[in-house]
């Protein structure tokens, strides 16, 4: 099943959307929003499954064509929004080329932090900052979003309660991060608000490439027009989406709706590109002693998408442009 969130109103409209991405109907028979339909999920997931049938069996009265400019992330805003670093490659690179030794305790206990979850950029929007000179940078990531989490749920335990999978562009400002780091009480300023892939997707839909609690499919980046990279994003995922819900829950329950990230997909083949600009600036440094690469400057584009074995469009694309902001 696939869904998303008209750009109308604070929370959205909910909206099931057809298997390949062209027609979509509302559902307020349902759920007027999709936090609504989380919040109610055991009752609402198998009446939206059947309007998604119907729907791509062309049998939904009241369908009209998709657009994904229309959207807002499927949660406009979230109750909880964590984000980890699964892939410790990127991570073990990224001290490397500082100098810095990555403690042991990086491969069995994953690093996250909480965002900021009240304004989310819908995913076809602009990327509005006020100085390139912080350093902005895009991360290609995937997520989840959760039922009702209890505290203490143990990885097989979490594993039953993801119920959708989206895209990410998890936004950071890199030259403002190092400063903040040194206070020692973690990320704020530098991390921005992040957006969504227009639709979110149940595991299901995902068929063999859901497996493991991973997704084995490329995460393609592109910055104006040029493919950056395509790491699989099964391939070198340390944590699956289990196990970070796990370490979520640990000490708190999660209500329905909270979205937990990935990281930045990384391969430790590095032929697939990167999914980051701190990552190539990174492997830039460690084989010619600096970066070359700049960060994302006003005008830049960039496009974040996923497509299955037939090259469909699983989840629709993030597709922003940095703009300049002034208050």
């Amino acid at each position: 099943m696939k869904l998303a969130s008209l750009n109308q109103g604070r929370d959205g409209v909910l909206v099931v959307v057809s298997r390949d991405l062209a027609r979509a109907v509302k559902v307020p028979q349902i759920a007027a929003t999709l936090q609504n339909a989380l919040d109610d999920w055991s009752y609402c997931k198998p009446k939206l499954e059947a309007v998604y049938q119907r729907l791509n069996d062309g049998l939904e009265e009241g369908a009209f064509a998709f657009d994904q400019t229309a959207c807002h992330s499927p949660l406009p805003r979230a109750y909880h929004w964590a984000d980890g670093s699964a892939y410790v490659n990127h991570v073990e690179l990224v001290r490397k080329a500082r100098g810095a030794e990555m403690p042991e305790s990086f491969w069995h206990d994953p690093l996250m932090y909480q965002g900021g979850a009240d304004a989310f950029i819908p995913p076809q929007a602009p990327i509005r900052l006020a100085d390139e000179a912080w350093g902005i940078d895009l991360e290609g990531e995937l997520a989840v979003i959760t039922d009702d989490v209890p505290m203490g749920a143990n990885a097989a335990e979490a594993a039953s309660h993801i119920q959708l999978l989206m895209l990410v562009n998890d936004v950071s400002l890199r030259n403002l991060i190092p400063g903040e780091l040194a206070k020692g009480f973690g990320f704020y300023q530098s991390k921005p608000s992040s957006s969504f892939s227009p639709v979110a997707v149940t595991p299901d839909e995902l068929g063999e490439a859901w497996r493991d609690g991973k997704v084995h499919r490329p995460l393609v980046s592109h910055i104006n027009g040029e493919l950056f990279g395509q790491p699989d994003a099964g391939t070198d995922m340390t944590f699956n989406f289990p196990a970070l819900v796990a370490h979520a829950a640990r000490t708190r329950p999660l209500c329905a709706g909270t979205i937990i990230g990935s990281g930045t997909v990384s391969n430790y083949d590095r032929s697939a590109g990167s999914s980051c600009l701190a990552e190539k600036r990174m492997l830039e440094i460690i084989e010619h002693g600096e970066a070359q690469t700049p960060f994302l400057r006003f005008g830049d584009r960039v496009r974040i998408e996923m497509f299955d074995a037939a090259g469909q469009s699983i989840f629709g694309a993030i597709d922003q442009q940095v703009e300049r902001y002034a208050h």
